[in-house]
Protein backbone atom coordinates (compact mmCIF):
# COMPACT_ATOMS: atom_id res chain seq x y z
CA UNK A 1 0.00 0.00 0.00
CA UNK A 2 1.09 3.49 -0.52
CA UNK A 3 2.63 5.63 2.16
CA UNK A 4 -0.85 8.22 1.80
CA UNK A 5 -3.95 6.55 2.31
CA UNK A 6 -7.32 8.07 1.02
CA UNK A 7 -10.38 8.05 3.10
CA UNK A 8 -14.36 8.74 1.90
CA UNK A 9 -17.69 8.35 2.73
CA UNK A 10 -19.75 5.67 2.18
CA UNK A 11 -21.77 8.43 -0.26
CA UNK A 12 -19.15 7.75 -3.14
CA UNK A 13 -20.42 3.66 -3.13
CA UNK A 14 -17.78 2.56 -5.37
CA UNK A 15 -18.13 -1.18 -6.03
CA UNK A 16 -16.51 -3.12 -3.23
CA UNK A 17 -13.47 -4.79 -5.78
CA UNK A 18 -12.56 -1.18 -6.48
CA UNK A 19 -12.64 -0.22 -3.11
CA UNK A 20 -10.32 -3.29 -2.47
CA UNK A 21 -8.29 -2.71 -5.24
CA UNK A 22 -7.66 0.60 -4.50
CA UNK A 23 -6.91 0.48 -0.73
CA UNK A 24 -9.55 2.70 -0.19
CA UNK A 25 -11.28 3.80 3.42
CA UNK A 26 -14.88 4.36 3.96
CA UNK A 27 -16.33 5.88 6.53
CA UNK A 28 -20.11 5.31 6.82
CA UNK A 29 -22.96 7.96 6.31
CA UNK A 30 -25.85 7.12 9.04
CA UNK A 31 -29.74 5.90 7.99
CA UNK A 32 -32.17 6.13 11.03
CA UNK A 33 -35.00 4.69 10.62
CA UNK A 34 -38.13 4.95 13.25
CA UNK A 35 -35.75 3.65 15.95
CA UNK A 36 -33.21 1.75 13.70
CA UNK A 37 -30.27 3.08 13.39
CA UNK A 38 -27.62 1.77 10.55
CA UNK A 39 -24.39 2.50 9.81
CA UNK A 40 -24.42 2.78 5.49
CA UNK A 41 -23.23 0.15 3.29
CA UNK A 42 -22.02 -1.88 6.79
CA UNK A 43 -25.63 -2.64 8.46
CA UNK A 44 -27.69 -2.33 5.66
CA UNK A 45 -27.06 -2.55 1.90
CA UNK A 46 -28.68 -0.92 -0.74
CA UNK A 47 -30.82 -3.80 -2.13
CA UNK A 48 -32.37 -3.91 1.55
CA UNK A 49 -32.98 -0.28 2.02
CA UNK A 50 -34.44 -0.10 -1.04
CA UNK A 51 -36.64 -3.34 -0.39
CA UNK A 52 -37.94 -1.37 2.90
CA UNK A 53 -38.44 1.43 1.73
CA UNK A 54 -41.26 0.13 -0.77
CA UNK A 55 -42.93 -0.71 2.19
CA UNK A 56 -41.96 1.62 4.93
CA UNK A 57 -44.92 3.81 7.10
CA UNK A 58 -42.03 5.67 8.52
CA UNK A 59 -39.47 7.70 5.97
CA UNK A 60 -35.84 7.14 7.09
CA UNK A 61 -33.52 10.24 7.72
CA UNK A 62 -29.93 10.39 7.74
CA UNK A 63 -26.95 11.92 10.07
CA UNK A 64 -23.39 12.60 9.13
CA UNK A 65 -20.46 10.28 9.12
CA UNK A 66 -20.00 10.03 13.00
CA UNK A 67 -16.87 11.86 14.77
CA UNK A 68 -16.08 9.24 16.66
CA UNK A 69 -16.27 6.95 13.37
CA UNK A 70 -13.95 9.38 11.38
CA UNK A 71 -11.18 9.88 14.37
CA UNK A 72 -11.01 5.37 14.99
CA UNK A 73 -10.45 5.42 10.39
CA UNK A 74 -7.94 8.40 10.78
CA UNK A 75 -6.22 6.48 13.96
CA UNK A 76 -5.78 3.11 12.20
CA UNK A 77 -4.46 4.45 9.05
CA UNK A 78 -2.19 6.56 11.20
CA UNK A 79 -0.88 3.45 13.71
CA UNK A 80 -0.36 1.75 10.04
CA UNK A 81 2.30 4.50 9.00
CA UNK A 82 0.24 6.43 6.53
CA UNK A 83 -0.79 9.86 5.54
CA UNK A 84 -4.06 10.34 4.98
CA UNK A 85 -6.07 12.61 2.39
CA UNK A 86 -9.75 12.89 3.06
CA UNK A 87 -12.39 13.55 0.34
CA UNK A 88 -15.71 13.55 1.20
CA UNK A 89 -19.31 14.67 -0.08
CA UNK A 90 -20.35 18.19 -0.22
CA UNK A 91 -19.89 20.26 2.65
CA UNK A 92 -23.03 21.99 0.67
CA UNK A 93 -25.34 18.75 1.03
CA UNK A 94 -24.04 17.03 4.47
CA UNK A 95 -21.74 17.56 7.60
CA UNK A 96 -19.16 14.92 6.88
CA UNK A 97 -16.64 17.26 5.96
CA UNK A 98 -17.02 18.96 9.56
CA UNK A 99 -17.06 15.48 11.43
CA UNK A 100 -13.78 14.82 9.62
CA UNK A 101 -12.55 18.15 10.75
CA UNK A 102 -13.35 17.71 14.11
CA UNK A 103 -11.97 14.33 13.73
CA UNK A 104 -8.87 15.54 13.14
CA UNK A 105 -8.94 18.12 15.17
CA UNK A 106 -9.12 15.71 18.10
CA UNK A 107 -5.32 14.52 16.86
CA UNK A 108 -3.51 17.37 17.33
CA UNK A 109 0.28 15.86 17.00
CA UNK A 110 -0.96 14.31 13.42
CA UNK A 111 -2.72 17.39 12.36
CA UNK A 112 -0.17 17.95 9.48
CA UNK A 113 -0.56 14.67 8.18
CA UNK A 114 -3.71 14.28 8.03
CA UNK A 115 -5.36 16.71 4.01
CA UNK A 116 -9.17 17.29 3.66
CA UNK A 117 -10.92 17.86 0.48
CA UNK A 118 -14.02 18.79 -0.13
CA UNK A 119 -15.51 17.59 -3.40
CA UNK A 120 -18.18 19.71 -3.77
CA UNK A 121 -19.71 16.22 -5.39
CA UNK A 122 -21.42 13.38 -4.52
CA UNK A 123 -21.89 9.64 -6.14
CA UNK A 124 -19.29 8.36 -8.20
CA UNK A 125 -18.28 12.08 -8.97
CA UNK A 126 -17.01 12.04 -5.47
CA UNK A 127 -15.69 8.52 -6.24
CA UNK A 128 -14.09 9.81 -9.85
CA UNK A 129 -12.21 12.28 -7.35
CA UNK A 130 -10.85 9.21 -4.74
CA UNK A 131 -9.82 7.43 -7.50
CA UNK A 132 -7.76 9.69 -9.32
CA UNK A 133 -6.08 10.62 -5.99
CA UNK A 134 -5.57 6.40 -5.04
CA UNK A 135 -3.92 6.14 -8.24
CA UNK A 136 -1.75 8.52 -7.52
CA UNK A 137 -0.88 7.65 -4.06
CA UNK A 138 -0.28 3.89 -5.41
CA UNK A 139 2.30 5.64 -8.23
CA UNK A 140 4.29 7.29 -5.29
CA UNK A 141 2.47 11.11 -5.75
CA UNK A 142 3.29 12.06 -1.66
CA UNK A 143 0.31 13.96 0.14
CA UNK A 144 0.40 17.46 -0.86
CA UNK A 145 0.80 16.30 -4.43
CA UNK A 146 -2.41 13.85 -3.93
CA UNK A 147 -4.03 16.82 -2.67
CA UNK A 148 -3.76 18.66 -5.61
CA UNK A 149 -4.85 16.23 -8.10
CA UNK A 150 -7.83 15.54 -5.86
CA UNK A 151 -8.53 19.59 -6.63
CA UNK A 152 -7.84 19.04 -10.16
CA UNK A 153 -10.48 16.10 -10.61
CA UNK A 154 -13.05 18.22 -8.84
CA UNK A 155 -12.81 20.21 -11.81
CA UNK A 156 -13.48 17.29 -14.19
CA UNK A 157 -16.17 15.33 -12.72
CA UNK A 158 -20.04 15.89 -12.95
CA UNK A 159 -22.93 13.75 -12.64
CA UNK A 160 -26.31 14.11 -13.55
CA UNK A 161 -29.38 12.14 -12.23
CA UNK A 162 -33.02 11.81 -12.66
CA UNK A 163 -35.75 11.10 -10.24
CA UNK A 164 -39.11 9.32 -10.17
CA UNK A 165 -40.30 12.32 -8.10
CA UNK A 166 -38.99 15.28 -5.88
CA UNK A 167 -41.16 14.74 -2.79
CA UNK A 168 -37.46 12.73 -1.12
CA UNK A 169 -35.76 15.84 -2.01
CA UNK A 170 -38.09 18.36 -0.78
CA UNK A 171 -38.77 16.68 2.20
CA UNK A 172 -34.95 15.71 2.94
CA UNK A 173 -34.54 19.34 2.49
CA UNK A 174 -31.64 19.31 -0.97
CA UNK A 175 -33.76 20.28 -3.28
CA UNK A 176 -31.53 23.37 -4.10
CA UNK A 177 -32.07 24.90 -6.86
CA UNK A 178 -34.66 22.16 -8.07
CA UNK A 179 -37.84 23.56 -5.72
CA UNK A 180 -39.05 25.77 -8.69
CA UNK A 181 -40.40 22.73 -9.72
CA UNK A 182 -42.26 21.46 -7.31
CA UNK A 183 -45.54 23.47 -8.52
CA UNK A 184 -44.95 22.10 -12.10
CA UNK A 185 -47.25 19.59 -13.91
CA UNK A 186 -47.07 16.56 -12.21
CA UNK A 187 -45.89 14.29 -14.90
CA UNK A 188 -42.14 16.39 -15.55
CA UNK A 189 -38.93 14.09 -14.76
CA UNK A 190 -36.39 16.83 -13.58
CA UNK A 191 -32.70 16.29 -15.04
CA UNK A 192 -30.98 17.12 -11.80
CA UNK A 193 -27.28 18.04 -12.05
CA UNK A 194 -25.26 18.88 -8.97
CA UNK A 195 -23.46 22.50 -9.67
CA UNK A 196 -20.93 23.68 -6.99
CA UNK A 197 -22.02 21.10 -4.37
CA UNK A 198 -25.83 21.83 -4.79
CA UNK A 199 -28.45 20.37 -6.89
CA UNK A 200 -29.99 22.00 -9.03
CA UNK A 201 -32.01 21.77 -12.66
CA UNK A 202 -30.34 21.09 -15.85
CA UNK A 203 -33.91 20.28 -17.37
CA UNK A 204 -37.20 18.71 -17.30
CA UNK A 205 -38.84 16.67 -20.09
CA UNK A 206 -42.15 14.43 -20.02
CA UNK A 207 -41.50 11.13 -19.50
CA UNK A 208 -38.40 9.29 -17.73
CA UNK A 209 -36.94 7.54 -20.50
CA UNK A 210 -36.95 11.35 -22.53
CA UNK A 211 -34.97 12.06 -19.01
CA UNK A 212 -32.53 10.17 -19.24
CA UNK A 213 -31.75 10.53 -22.97
CA UNK A 214 -31.45 13.94 -22.24
CA UNK A 215 -29.07 13.35 -19.05
CA UNK A 216 -26.78 11.04 -21.91
CA UNK A 217 -26.85 14.27 -24.14
CA UNK A 218 -26.00 16.43 -21.41
CA UNK A 219 -22.87 15.05 -20.05
CA UNK A 220 -22.04 14.47 -24.08
CA UNK A 221 -22.14 18.67 -23.83
CA UNK A 222 -20.25 18.86 -20.74
CA UNK A 223 -17.19 16.97 -21.95
CA UNK A 224 -17.24 17.61 -25.46
CA UNK A 225 -13.76 16.63 -26.75
CA UNK A 226 -11.95 15.88 -23.43
CA UNK A 227 -10.18 12.98 -22.70
CA UNK A 228 -9.68 10.38 -21.40
CA UNK A 229 -13.36 9.68 -19.82
CA UNK A 230 -14.42 7.72 -17.25
CA UNK A 231 -18.46 6.79 -16.72
CA UNK A 232 -20.29 5.67 -14.22
CA UNK A 233 -24.17 4.84 -13.53
CA UNK A 234 -25.80 4.68 -10.17
CA UNK A 235 -28.70 3.44 -9.74
CA UNK A 236 -31.82 3.31 -7.07
CA UNK A 237 -32.96 -0.45 -7.14
CA UNK A 238 -33.41 0.38 -11.22
CA UNK A 239 -30.08 -1.69 -12.49
CA UNK A 240 -31.34 -2.41 -16.07
CA UNK A 241 -32.05 1.57 -16.66
CA UNK A 242 -28.51 2.38 -15.37
CA UNK A 243 -26.73 -0.49 -17.51
CA UNK A 244 -29.21 0.85 -20.54
CA UNK A 245 -28.00 4.66 -19.85
CA UNK A 246 -24.49 3.47 -19.47
CA UNK A 247 -24.49 1.46 -22.96
CA UNK A 248 -26.07 4.42 -24.65
CA UNK A 249 -22.80 6.96 -23.61
CA UNK A 250 -20.50 4.62 -23.89
CA UNK A 251 -21.49 4.56 -27.49
CA UNK A 252 -21.08 7.78 -27.99
CA UNK A 253 -18.16 8.77 -25.67
CA UNK A 254 -15.51 5.36 -25.88
CA UNK A 255 -14.87 5.92 -22.21
CA UNK A 256 -10.92 4.32 -20.63
CA UNK A 257 -13.46 3.37 -17.29
CA UNK A 258 -16.68 2.09 -16.96
CA UNK A 259 -18.02 1.39 -14.08
CA UNK A 260 -21.95 0.59 -12.88
CA UNK A 261 -22.61 1.17 -8.87
CA UNK A 262 -25.94 1.00 -6.82
CA UNK A 263 -27.25 4.53 -4.78
CA UNK A 264 -25.68 4.28 -1.17
CA UNK A 265 -28.68 4.20 1.24
CA UNK A 266 -27.72 7.79 3.00
CA UNK A 267 -28.34 9.21 -1.02
CA UNK A 268 -31.22 7.01 -1.78
CA UNK A 269 -33.39 8.76 1.49
CA UNK A 270 -32.99 11.82 -0.07
CA UNK A 271 -33.73 10.36 -3.81
CA UNK A 272 -36.26 7.81 -3.71
CA UNK A 273 -36.53 4.75 -5.42
CA UNK A 274 -36.03 4.52 -9.54
CA UNK A 275 -33.03 7.25 -9.28
CA UNK A 276 -30.34 6.90 -11.74
CA UNK A 277 -27.78 8.91 -12.36
CA UNK A 278 -24.92 9.42 -14.90
CA UNK A 279 -21.25 10.82 -13.48
CA UNK A 280 -17.82 11.35 -15.34
CA UNK A 281 -14.24 12.56 -15.30
CA UNK A 282 -13.16 13.90 -18.20
CA UNK A 283 -9.65 15.21 -19.42
CA UNK A 284 -7.80 14.14 -16.58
Amino acid sequence: MSKVAIITDSTAYLPEEVVKANHLTITPQVVIWGEEIYKDGVDITPDEFYRKLKHAKVMPTTSQVAIVDMKSAFEKLLEAGHDILGIFLSSKLSGTMDSAIQAREMLPKAADKIVLVDSLAASMALGFQVLAASRAAEAGAGLEECRKIAEEARNHTGVYFVVDTLEFLHRGGRIGGAAALLGSALNLKPVLKLIDGRIETADKVRTKSKAMERMINLVVEDIGSRKPVHLATLHANAERDAKDVLEKAAQLLNPVEKIITSVSPAIGTHTGPGTVGLAYMAGL
